[in-house]
């Protein structure tokens, strides 16, 4: 018995019916071919379009991806720092704490103070490998942006709105405020003057 070649609903290998095809009737007249090729030249037009704006599209992803990117490898570990920052804070306390005249200590003390001194050093270089900064805060003027005044202070002998004392340490990553430096501010003094600016 033969098999049916069209068996199992796969069309048979063989010619095609030309009847089966949708093909548009071909032009007669100057016009209809005029019309032909302003419908092909729009549909040209259209595509071409299409293909700018995608390739635009593709471009402002790449754009931003290279962006996030950039944006995590300066900023990603913002967290990380921050927290490591309460440490550095500790540190300063135990530093800011030591008596000025370290020679009349015992011998095996300075070398613990020694070494404190040097973790510390260690610790703030750790930090600016990794971006985080110090903001120099003392002797300049308050700016909001960098430092969260805390108290004033009386001083006829500072110009007014100087930072004179630094409670809390502040500092930046990779430019960008991690943390806003907590001090007290002078009163009382002469104006400062406009040109002076925060050098941070």
């Amino acid at each position: 018995m033969a098999s049916d070649p069209t068996a199992g609903g796969t069309p048979a290998d063989g010619p095609v019916d030309p009847d089966d095809i949708d093909i548009p009737p071909r032009p007669e007249s100057a016009a209809e071919w005029q019309r032909l090729v302003e419908q092909l030249q729009a549909e040209k037009a259209d595509l071409q379009d299409k293909q700018l704006r995608a390739l635009a599209e593709a471009q402002n992803v790449r754009r931003r991806a290279q962006q996030d990117v950039e944006k995590e490898r300066k900023f990603g570990n913002e967290r990380f720092a921050r927290d490591v920052l309460s440490v550095a804070d500790n540190f300063g306390r135990a530093l800011s704490a030591l008596p000025a005249d370290l020679d009349s200590l015992d011998p095996a003390l300075r070398n613990v103070i020694v070494g404190i001194q040097a973790t510390d050093r260690e610790l703030q270089s750790v930090l600016e490998r990794h971006g985080v900064t110090r903001i120099e805060s003392l002797g300049k003027p308050f700016n909001a942006e960098f430092h969260q005044a805390m108290m004033e202070i009386e001083n006829p002998d500072v110009p007014s709105g100087t930072v004179v004392q630094e409670l809390i340490p502040g500092y930046l990553i990779a430019g960008r405020l991690l943390r806003a430096a907590m001090v007290a501010v002078s009163k009382g003094g002469p104006a400062s003057s406009p040109s002076a600016g925060n050098e941070n």
